[in-house]
């Protein structure tokens, strides 16, 4: 390339191929996937291997079922689906996301309405293995904290409850929260997962805002609407974490020490809601190195937030490494001494299609085409993926693609960082989601129940959805609903 060239204009993404063969076989290879987990686990559970997972796999039990939830929960799939996407491209910010907002709460609630009131969410978080289960008996923060590991482990009269043990005591403190505000009980819990974990829709899209992917935000948020994991969000504890990790993560994005104060404070939260949410790192670290401008000084905020909650549950009583080493004991007391893991290994990536929607694959796909054009930085990649254009991903994009350009023309240098910092919130989220997936699943410290346990980082994986070309979004947007109602109308899952 001479010096000065500029690469080509990549064409409109209304203009773009809208099917793919690549984007066939990884579908193909979902479907596979998900029947060889299904076909698997069938077999595995006929001749009593505990998998401990009925519909395996999924935690769930097949019993097909309609509800008064199912005309509500088609009623929103079809306004997101005719004006919402065409809305979604030109409506102002604020409109859009209170929209989408109150579009995804919708849809979580009809979704676990087809399952009925009572079944669906007042009784979804009061079985003795929830953390509702505990809430009566916490008279003392303070003691509770400074006793809690001593509580972990199984089989002594005073044992945690299955997920109040399983998770360091800020799950457990949310529901006292509540209830200390006079919002006890199951429904008010219920709903409170739904309330927070619908929030993602406001979060991420912001943070990609922020991040310099407008367009891309706005390509992404109605595949958070329709989110098929929304069946888990309603009702689990998971819908809450999140819903907070998504708003750590947005805060961090925002420009502003402050901003990246209250996520750090965020994310040190979330740290004592999940011991998995240690794997959040990767995500933040690709934030923290997306930004702008102020790079260092929101690292340093962003860690002095994480560390005063560390600080602050400590000097409490409760110390987080010691909380893990009881938990990893008590996780092989119980069901995940008999799941093998030469199963749930690769079922695992099963439960998370059916939760992230088959979407996922081929935008991942299309995201490392995006990559390897964005890396190389030639006009020849640029033409080649037109679904992952740069007005896909908004200016920025196109900024970076003719910066790398001219620096591969000049033979200069490029520095590690500025070229991670090219490639765009589009390639590097989802990237760093992926990483995260990656880990829990490898370490064995995940079998099972990831549909709900992975969704903090399944929502972030569909920002990769922004690569697909614009006439094809209706499609694989009809395709994430039909999977919820399908999960939903077929199985009764378990939370």
């Amino acid at each position: 390339m001479r010096p000065g060239a500029t690469l080509p204009r990549s064409p409109a993404p209304d203009r773009a191929p809208a099917r793919d063969r690549g984007d066939v076989v990884v579908l193909a290879v979902e479907a596979a996937l998900l029947i060889a987990a299904v076909a698997v686990g069938a077999v595995l559970n006929h001749r009593g291997v505990g998998l401990h997972a009925d519909a395996a796999p999924l935690y769930a039990t097949w019993r097909p079922h309609l509800g008064w939830g199912t005309p509500a929960a088609l009623l929103v799939a079809g306004v997101v689906l005719g004006p919402g996407l065409r809305w979604a491209r030109t409506a102002r910010w604020g409109p859009l996301l209170g929209a989408g907002y109150l579009a995804a709460v919708a849809w979580t609630l009809a979704l676990a309405l087809v399952d009925g009131w009572s079944a669906g969410l007042a009784r979804r978080l009061t079985p003795q293995a929830e953390y509702l289960h505990e809430v009566p008996g916490v008279t003392d923060v303070r003691r509770m904290l400074a006793g809690f590991t001593d509580r972990i482990l199984d089989f002594q009269p005073d044992s945690w409850s299955t997920h109040t043990a399983g998770h360091p005591p800020g799950a457990l403190l949310f529901f006292v929260g509540l209830d200390r505000l006079g919002l006890g009980g199951g429904t008010a819990a219920a709903l409170a997962c739904v309330l927070v974990g619908a929030s993602i829709v406001v979060s991420v899209p912001l943070a990609l805002r922020a991040l310099g992917a407008g367009e891309a935000a706005r390509a992404v948020l109605p595949f958070l609407v329709l989110l098929p994991g929304a069946v888990w969000v309603g009702a689990s504890a998971d819908g809450v974490f999140t819903g907070v990790v998504a708003v750590g993560l947005a805060l961090l994005a925002v420009r502003g020490p402050a901003t990246a104060l209250a996520g750090g404070l965020l994310l040190g939260f979330a740290l004592h809601l999940s011991y998995g949410f240690v794997l959040v790192g990767p995500l933040a670290l690709a934030v923290l190195a997306l930004r702008p401008s102020g790079r260092r000084g929101a690292l340093l905020a962003g860690a002095a937030g994480v560390s005063a909650v560390m600080v602050a549950f400590a000097l409490a009583g409760f110390h987080w490494w010691q909380g893990y080493d009881r938990v990893v004991e008590r996780y092989y007391q119980g069901w995940a001494a008999d799941r093998p893991y030469g199963y749930w290994v690769w079922a695992n990536l099963a439960a998370l299609l059916l939760s992230a929607g088959p979407v996922v694959g081929p935008a991942l796909r299309r995201t490392l085409l995006a990559a390897r054009a964005g890396w190389r930085g030639t006009a020849r990649a640029g033409a080649a993926e037109p679904s992952a254009s740069a007005a896909t991903v908004g200016a920025p994009g196109r900024v970076a693609g003719r910066l790398v350009g001219g620096l591969l023309a000049h033979r200069r240098p490029v520095a590690p960082a500025s070229r991670v910092r090219l490639l765009g919130p589009t390639v590097l989220l989802p990237a760093a989601a992926a990483l995260a997936v990656i880990g829990a699943d490898l370490s064995g410290m995940s079998k099972a129940e990831v549909e709900r346990i992975w969704l903090p980082f399944a929502v972030w994986l569909l920002v990769a959805a922004a690569h697909l070309p614009a006439p094809a979004r209706r499609w694989w947007l009809a395709g994430q609903a039909l999977t919820a109602l399908a999960v939903n109308h077929l199985l009764f899952t378990v939370s």
